[in-house]
């Protein structure tokens, strides 16, 4: 195998940090990052020095804030999330449970900004989070409006599970994202915890295309899809509407 590049090194050890591992030892680092301690020091000192790590008092390296500043400039990110929040924030005035913007980054549904209650049912879900397209009611969401050839490709691959409730079935995945087509939102039941419902629905950009997803997750005894449905939509109009969609434009 080729040695890695220098560059390729960097962003291994910036991969080495995730949300499960949000602090690393020098040694975590290098061994996450599957290099050798000596260069892990060097590459570590360099990113620090810039700016990217910082160092606590106890010798932990975290994530530095010119990683915040550098990702902030992503127009997927801040600039949606400065245009979406007052309809999210609509939403959660509305319901006083979870209300989550996502974006799709290839399979996998990522989480731009969550809203929630001390009240509201407990999510596994943070700002920056990564799931599966097919677990989450966002996912769900953003999947159904992808190209055909995309939806056959995630269709064809093993379908990770969660819990006894999650979709597992190529077949089954297929039939919910034609209704999800058909009824403009997204329904998840119990497939990430067995106490939660997700409903979610897309958010178009000006040129017609489905940009991102807005959600609201609620304890699944007792949800009223039936009442969610339209508060979540009206949502997702209304920040698809902010980034300059026309409805009935396509």
């Amino acid at each position: 195998m080729s040695a890695r590049s220098a560059p390729a090194r960097l962003l291994a050890v910036l991969a080495a940090f995730d949300h499960a591992h949000p602090a690393l030892s020098l040694t975590d680092i290098s061994r996450r990052a599957g290099l050798p301690l000596t260069t892990a020091h060097r590459l570590v000192g360099a990113l620090r020095e810039w700016g990217a790590l910082e160092r606590d008092a106890s010798g932990v390296y975290h994530v530095g804030l010119r990683l915040w500043e550098i990702a902030a400039l992503s127009p997927r990110s801040l600039a949606l999330r400065q245009v979406a929040l007052p309809f999210l924030e609509d939403l959660y005035e509305a319901t006083h449970e979870n209300v989550q913007l996502a974006v799709r980054d290839g399979f996998e549904v990522v989480y731009v900004e969550w809203l929630s209650g001390r009240s509201a049912v407990g999510v596994r879900i943070q700002v920056g989070a990564r799931w599966p397209l097919h677990a989450t009611g966002v996912g769900l969401a953003l999947l159904a409006h992808c190209e055909a050839a995309v939806q056959e490709e995630y269709c064809g691959q093993q379908l990770a599970a969660f819990t006894p409730h999650t979709i597992t079935d190529p077949a089954v995945l297929r039939r919910v994202l034609a209704e999800v087509r058909r009824s403009g939102a997204a329904v998840s039941s119990r497939q990430v915890t067995d106490d939660a419902l997700s409903v979610a629905a897309p958010v178009r950009g000006a040129d017609g295309s489905v940009t991102a997803a807005v959600s609201v997750v609620v304890p699944e005894h007792g949800a009223r899809t039936t009442a969610l449905v339209p508060a979540v939509r009206l949502a997702a109009l209304g920040i698809s509407r902010a980034l300059g969609w026309q409805p009935g434009s396509p």
